[in-house]
């Protein structure tokens, strides 16, 4: 403790030996004359300097002990045993420190445990399919290829989410904005999905121009429309239901909305439909939700820019909304018609 306080009066100490010394030196070169004044002088400095920095190590006594002390929990550092000024201040800044501190743990810690429960719950629903097509390879009879083409989707769909949940933190390094032709996006991820329209024997109708274009990251958008749309699809329990994909101006941006005709949500879920993991009612009435598809989508759209709203009533279908906020959308002339595209069993 007293070697860490010489430190940091060092240079005082210095200077107060330099200044008694300049004194002596003009006593000197004087002759001498009163040496009695001159031994005065050099007695009186010494001691109001050794006072002072008795005075100044017994106010700072407690701090140096705070400093020099081996912490065993980080409350420590929100301990105020300051005194001076300086002291204060350095321990305000210490309290600053902390408080990020404390935010950037909480955030790690939420994250890794959103991680680790997502992965739990994902491996576990992959093991469905996979009992499933084990179940069909042990037949005798001749393969059914279709379903395991559909157990392969649910695999292949599993394997995105959790790629896309893992990619999600370093969201800006896997980041490409470019121009993305709206209506050739909606088709691709519609034919992607196409035995799982067939199967559940709902169908969609896509009414988007073909001269719409939005600023956007093609992969991100396409992974989040297919989430939209499989949940769609899988809370659509009633055959020959439709989707309604569609997509017109407002007030300048771009709209894009995708409409079901499925069980909708319940209201008192809907608040909280977007939270990781949340399931709710209709989570689990199909078994198979892990509840990181809206969550995941609504992240997404926030790090994009664009604005997501989903809203539903119970009983008679689910209404998800990405508005693009853009000024690049291309709209086409008033002359140019809407273009539809009505698909039935025999279109798909």
């Amino acid at each position: 403790m007293f070697r860490l306080f010489f430190k940091e009066h060092a240079a005082f100490i210095v200077f107060q030996a330099i200044l008694v010394a300049f004194i002596m030196a003009l006593y000197w070169l004087d002759g001498f004359r009163n040496v009695d004044t001159a031994i005065y002088s050099f007695v009186i400095s010494t001691l109001l300097v050794i006072t002072f920095l008795a005075a100044r190590f017994a106010k700072r006594y407690r701090f140096y002990q705070k400093i020099l002390s081996v912490p065993d929990k980080m409350e420590h550092a929100i301990q105020r045993e300051g005194r001076s000024p300086e002291q204060l201040q350095s321990e305000k800044y210490m309290h600053e420190l902390y408080r990020v501190y404390q935010h950037e743990a909480q955030a790690l810690y939420a994250a890794e445990k959103r991680h680790l429960q997502f992965m739990n719950q994902w491996v576990h629903q992959m093991k469905t399919p996979l009992s499933v097509m084990q179940l069909l390879l042990q037949e005798d009879k001749e393969l059914d290829k279709s379903s395991v083409q559909e157990e392969m989707d649910r695999l292949k769909a599993g394997l995105d989410t959790v790629l896309m949940n893992a990619r999600l933190d370093t969201f800006e390094d896997d980041m490409q904005i470019e121009q993305v032709h709206l209506r050739g996006l909606v088709s691709e991820i519609v034919t992607e999905n196409k035995r799982l329209f067939i199967s559940k024997r709902v169908y969609p109708e896509i009414d988007v121009d073909d001269n719409f274009t939005v600023t956007t990251d093609r992969k991100w958008m396409k992974f989040i429309l297919g989430q939209f749309l499989t949940n769609a699809i899988k809370y659509t329990f009633e055959p020959n239901k439709k989707v309604y994909i569609q997509a017109k101006c407002q007030e300048g941006h771009l709209l894009l909305t995708i409409r079901d005709e499925g069980i909708g949500i319940p209201s008192s879920d809907l608040p909280r439909i977007t939270k990781a993991f949340f399931t709710g009612e209709n989570g689990r009435k199909t078994g198979e939700s892990t509840g990181m598809g809206l969550y995941l989508a609504k992240e997404v759209c926030g790090k994009l820019g664009h604005q997501f709203s989903i809203s539903s009533v119970k009983g008679e279908g689910t209404t998800v909304s990405v508005l693009f906020d853009n000024e690049d959308t291309a709209t086409g002339g008033e002359g140019n018609a809407v273009i539809e595209n009505r698909r039935s069993d025999e279109g798909l």
